[in-house]
């Protein structure tokens, strides 16, 4: 069983938001693959079904994206995940230009802390994660209202067609692993 949880804050006004593009993520996959997200567990919404032929559950975190790590080490207990072979997080990444995606086997949190608060409560930091690019903050600008505000037009336009693009690496990697997912996805947009 695969543990697929896509990164955000709950409340509805935060929908749309940077911060938000791993739940965007978890409903682009939920559509396409007809999994319904809607059952309530261990501080998540969660939906259970089949993808690429490997059992799965994709998650939505409620606990707000610092406390990320929270619900995953509770969803990774219950359910017996190996979070080192069987967990993939998706979350936004400022370093990315919008529309541009990274899939990683392990890493730091990169600033990230719902990276980082996962990576507390797990013990390590060997854990696959999709990263999905939405752009640096302007000077002048407080990150959290940064990665709190919605896309304009043009970003918006590219951080939809990431999110399809991320829903398809999650395939990728389901099908054929963590490697051959990030020869095909990881590469340089111009």
């Amino acid at each position: 069983m695969f543990l697929i949880a896509g990164l955000g804050n709950p409340d509805k006004g935060y929908a749309g938001t940077r911060h938000n593009i791993g739940f965007d993520v978890i409903d682009k996959l939920a559509e396409q693959e007809k999994i319904r997200v809607i059952e309530r567990k261990h501080r998540a919404v969660i939906g259970k079904g089949m993808i690429e032929g490997v059992k799965v559950i994709l998650a939505k975190p409620q606990t707000y994206m610092n406390l990320s790590g929270e619900s995953i080490r509770e969803l990774a207990d219950y359910y017996k995940i190996d979070t080192r072979s069987e967990l993939l997080v998706i979350s936004d990444d400022i370093s990315l230009p919008p529309g541009q995606l990274r899939i990683r086997k392990k890493g730091s949190a990169g600033g990230h802390n719902g990276l980082k608060n996962i990576i507390a409560m797990l013990g390590h930091d060997e854990f696959q994660r999709i990263r999905l690019g939405v752009g640096e903050k302007p000077e002048g600008y407080d990150l959290a209202d940064y990665v709190l505000g919605h896309f304009d037009a043009k970003e918006r336009k590219l951080a939809d067609e990431a999110v399809e693009e991320a829903a398809d690496a999650v395939r990728a990697v389901l099908a054929k692993g963590a490697d051959a997912a990030m020869n095909r996805f990881n590469r340089k947009h111009c």
